[in-house]
């Protein structure tokens, strides 16, 4: 029989040179947040958005994030005695984070809120509990985005809203009427057309009842299917209109809402995507027929809103965790961190996180005075969110890879999280709108509202003079307004990004923050990968403001 003593001399390894578990930590920390949320006028949230970042960093709402993930949701079509239920079932850990982010305000709650600055709020919440899972961000997002299309009906609008703004999480399916709180989701796209939504095939029959249809249809991608409203798109006698659809009935009997399957995606695996089947399926008209795009299209600027804010977020996430590495990594005989090459990675990596977490802000704060009436903001909001929606996104995949790269095989490895980041960062840029539907749009908007270009450039000109490669920047980008074809939009759309996030750093970031950012992604002092910052660039100051010193 073998000693004790003898087994322990005959191990192989000791554990050294690791980090330490990461959780808990203050997902809040980030200087570029609280300047953003008191710029655009949410000062008065502060103290819940570091309290909601002490808890999203926990590990407890880790590892409900890592569980979710890990035990995907399955659909039942049937009960055991044969009876069509078209459910889905989650593991706990979903409930446990939908209960947060729908109790924090982080679905439809600002639209109940009479506080200036209460979409800024919630924004920036959800750039701190993103730091979570990004998958129950659907059914939020949807539900947030969902009210302002409802209310071109305010009979419905007046039914359902007060239970979409509430506080409450309530997952059974049940007569909407008779819940705590309701989610809402949306299903526009089908097979035979995806973002052409106007070649959408669903009929929607007008019943005897004013209002009221019957759909019969397909649909290609519907996300988060166990919502208990859904916005859609079917073509009525008019033309192309925008239906409400329940799950329940009034009298307590299911819709028709067969779910045939759920979709086998990349990421956001935690999040169920559906392919619904209506048929004979009964839908209330939310506003006038034919106008169903028209009246669609609020829903779908604030999910692109929140494109941008989850794309910033998982920025944000993945930059911590790399610091947290490097912090505690040594090779070559000193820590990751204090090796010139890579501070210049992780400098860069930072300067793109706050360049997209302070324009993520900025467009909730457009948002926010716009809805509140002011026209200059709203005109604003039209063309800067599609051009964040564009670029931000875009720029998610290159950065949480170079993020997953700072760790080396450990940021490989499937338990290290950073795997499911990645998978995470192309949904962004497809959701709402591919890159080229995003960066036409842009073009669109140029075309038809002249308020938006004069909008994007009063924006720009308030940094006029602060820095002439930002200055350069602005007119070369008057220059290729004239003459950009519809195959150079995404070239147009770039500069527009950069010029914007310029503008805003230039404005608000202290000077090493802004100098490096002009002098590479508009001076071309730059390569072509992170890590690439010229050596003038201060990066103690930015490495400094990004990541504060840590345990």
């Amino acid at each position: 029989m073998v000693s004790t003593p003898a087994l322990e001399r005959s191990t192989t390894h000791d554990v050294t040179n690791q980090p330490p578990p990461l959780a808990p930590y203050d997902a809040s920390e980030d200087t570029a947040l609280f300047e953003g949320l008191r710029r655009e006028g949410a000062g008065w949230a502060e103290k819940d958005i570091r309290r909601l970042g002490l808890r999203a960093g926990s590990a407890q709402a880790q590892e409900w994030a890592e569980l979710a993930n890990r035990h995907e949701p399955e659909l039942r079509t049937h009960d055991r005695y044969g009876n069509r239920v078209d459910e889905v079932d989650f593991h706990p850990s979903w409930h446990h984070l939908m209960r947060v982010a729908v109790g924090e305000g982080l679905a439809g709650a600002p639209w109940a809120d009479d506080r200036p600055g209460a979409h800024v709020a919630r924004t920036a919440g959800g750039l701190v509990w993103g730091h979570t899972d990004a998958g129950h961000g659907c059914p939020t997002s949807m539900t947030y985005a969902a009210i302002p299309a409802l209310r071109r009906q305010p009979e419905l609008a007046k039914v359902y809203e007060p239970l979409l703004t509430g506080h409450e999480y309530d997952p059974q399916l049940r007569v909407p009427t008779e819940k705590r709180g309701l989610l809402a989701g949306m299903g526009m796209t089908e097979k035979q057309g995806g973002s052409d939504v106007r070649t959408n095939t669903t009929a929607a029959t007008p019943t005897a009842e004013p209002g009221v249809y019957t759909l019969r249809g397909h649909k290609w991608f519907t996300s988060a299917p166990m919502c208990d409203l859904f916005l859609v798109l079917a073509q009525a006698p008019d033309g192309l209109s925008c239906f409400l659809v329940p799950r329940v009935l009034p009298d307590g009997s299911r819709n028709t809402f067969r779910i045939q399957r759920l979709k086998d995606k990349l990421g956001n695996r935690s999040n169920a995507s559906s392919e619904p089947e209506f048929d004979g399926t009964v839908a209330w008209l939310v506003g006038p027929e034919g106008q169903g795009v028209k009246t669609i299209i609020e829903m779908v600027n604030c999910t692109r809103l929140d494109c941008v804010m989850m794309s910033a977020t998982l920025m944000r996430k993945t930059l911590v965790e790399a610091g947290h590495h490097v912090r505690h990594r040594s090779a070559f005989g000193a820590r990751l961190l204090d090796q010139p090459l890579m501070r210049n990675v992780l400098a860069d990596l930072a300067l793109e996180s706050e360049a997209a977490t302070t324009l993520s802000l900025r467009l909730a704060g457009a948002a926010d005075r716009a809805v509140r009436g002011d026209a200059g903001e709203a005109a604003f909001r039209r063309i800067a969110t599609a051009v964040g929606k564009y670029w931000v996104t875009k720029r998610g995949p290159a950065f949480t890879a170079e993020a997953l790269e700072c760790l080396g095989g450990n940021g490989y490895v499937e338990e290290s999280g950073m795997p499911r980041h990645y998978r995470e960062a192309p949904l962004l840029s497809i959701w709402e709108g591919s890159g080229n539907v995003n960066a036409l749009d842009v073009l669109r908007a140029l075309r038809r509202e002249s308020g938006s270009a004069r909008a994007l450039f009063a924006e720009l000109a308030l940094a006029q003079g602060a820095d002439t490669r930002l200055d350069a920047a602005v007119t070369r980008l008057k220059g290729q307004l004239a003459q950009t074809s519809e195959a150079g939009a995404r070239r147009l759309v770039e500069l527009m990004a950069l010029t914007l996030q310029a503008s805003l750093l230039v404005r608000h970031a202290p000077p090493a923050v802004a100098d490096a950012f002009c002098a590479t992604r508009l001076g071309g002092d730059w390569g072509h990968a992170f890590g690439t910052l010229p050596d003038a660039a201060d990066l103690d100051t930015v490495l400094g403001r990004a990541l504060p010193e840590g345990p």
